[in-house]
């Protein structure tokens, strides 16, 4: 089980619900997901006019858990006041804070994002902040008063899979009780099975599954990659050595000349 903010969660997928090729193709693939909590830009889905309320409608009917995010904006003043709006919409103190600096790569503007984290949780927002894989940064969200941190393992619909392993693990070691959830990046299910033998309690993922040849198919395999992940980072995993080491003992074995 998952805890995030005091909500527990069977699911360590979550799902974003951008660029599917369908409203229908869309609800099959967070079923066969089996995530529980789904992102919903406000800007995105409001900018569509007449057919944003339609797609409100079509995500509460699935039963999942709505976190809405402040997609597109790039200062703290601007996620601020999107956050605040998406609270009124929604209905919910849950907001993935995202405040992007970097246009080409999309990387989080850490100043302005920490700033816009301390403003939302002392207004009673449940922030779950998009960021680098910077220790610092981590900390100073935290003491803004995140209880969650969403690192990248790459740029935002890059496919590239886990670029820095060592800055993600460092993260693991550095937050042990904080929930770490890598969103950002993530291409193919095994690279959601690798940051999740790392030890990371969740992945977020969106342009991996949407943009597949068949999203709901993509999304049970995302589902069952993550799952297998966490379950072999529980189990312990055998190290990797620099010499064979048999499977079959030897000692006590007869020996022929």
């Amino acid at each position: 089980m998952l805890n995030l903010y005091d909500c527990t969660l069977s699911s360590r997928l979550l799902l974003g619900t951008a660029r599917y090729p369908s409203p229908a193709v869309l609800s099959e693939a967070v079923i066969r997901s089996g995530a529980g909590v789904v992102t919903v830009s406000l800007r995105r889905e409001t900018a569509g006019g007449k057919t944003g309320g339609a797609f409100f409608e079509l995500i509460r009917g699935l039963g999942v858990r709505i976190l809405p995010n402040t997609a597109g904006c790039h200062s703290a003043s601007e996620a601020v006041l999107t956050a605040r709006m998406a609270r009124e919409v929604f209905g919910t103190s849950w907001i993935k804070l995202e405040v992007i600096g970097h246009h080409d790569s999309l990387q989080p503007d850490v100043f302005e994002l920490v700033e816009a984290a301390r403003i939302l949780t002392e207004e009673g927002f449940s922030v779950f902040p998009y960021t680098t894989d910077d220790l610092v940064v981590g900390e100073k969200l935290l003491a803004a008063g995140c209880r969650v941190l969403m690192p990248w393992c790459a740029p935002i619909g890059s496919a590239a899979g886990p670029r820095n392993r060592p800055a993600l693990t460092a993260m693991r070691a550095a937050f042990p009780g904080i929930p770490l959830i890598v969103d950002a990046g993530l291409g193919r299910p095994s690279h959601a099975a690798v940051v999740m033998e790392l030890g990371y309690d969740a992945v977020l993922l969106n342009t991996a599954v949407a943009m597949a040849g068949d999203p709901a198919a993509m999304a049970e395999a995302f589902a069952k990659a993550t799952e297998a992940g966490r379950l072999a980072y529980i189990a312990g995993m055998l190290q990797p050595r620099d010499m064979a080491v048999p499977s079959t003992p030897v000692i006590g074995k007869a020996v022929f000349s």
